[in-house]
């Protein structure tokens, strides 16, 4: 039976953005080599811990979301621990409500950046507007 999981791992502060990429590649490869599916991907980025972690007070996080079988979660949390980039690691199963919490959170983030990128054809109209009132007043 395929379930959700979601999965957060912190990486060592002293990784490269390219040796960063790597690892997360190599975790991406092994969900899908290992019958996975990812669904989301979210890079958290540089942050402080709460607490120190092998003498490091921060550490790169990365958030996947990926659908696959319960047995594969034990082979994935293996490799968390044996790679020694990885600080600390935490999966959890994905319930229904989780699941349309998570979807819909992805919606709103993707809305929130396309609203960034998206040229302010709002603001443009309202300023000239603004000056046309300044010119009539005159």
């Amino acid at each position: 039976m395929i379930k959700q999981y979601e999965t957060v791992f912190i990486a060592t502060p002293v990784l490269s953005d390219i040796q960063m990429k790597e690892a997360v590649a190599k975790y991406t490869k092994l969900i899908t080599d290992g019958g996975g599916e990812i669904v989301y991907e979210e890079d958290w980025g540089l942050k402080q811990l709460a607490y120190p972690i092998q003498h490091k007070t921060s550490g790169f996080y990365y958030l996947i979301e990926f659908k696959a079988d319960p047995q594969f979660v034990a082979s994935l949390e293996t490799q968390y621990h044996r790679d020694e980039r990885i600080l600390r690691y935490l999966t959890v199963a994905l319930d229904k409500n989780a699941v349309a919490y998570a979807e819909h959170r992805r919606q709103t983030r993707a809305a929130k950046a396309a609203a960034a990128t998206a040229p302010k054809a709002e603001e443009a109209p309202a300023a000239e507007v603004e000056a046309e009132a300044d010119v009539n007043e005159e």
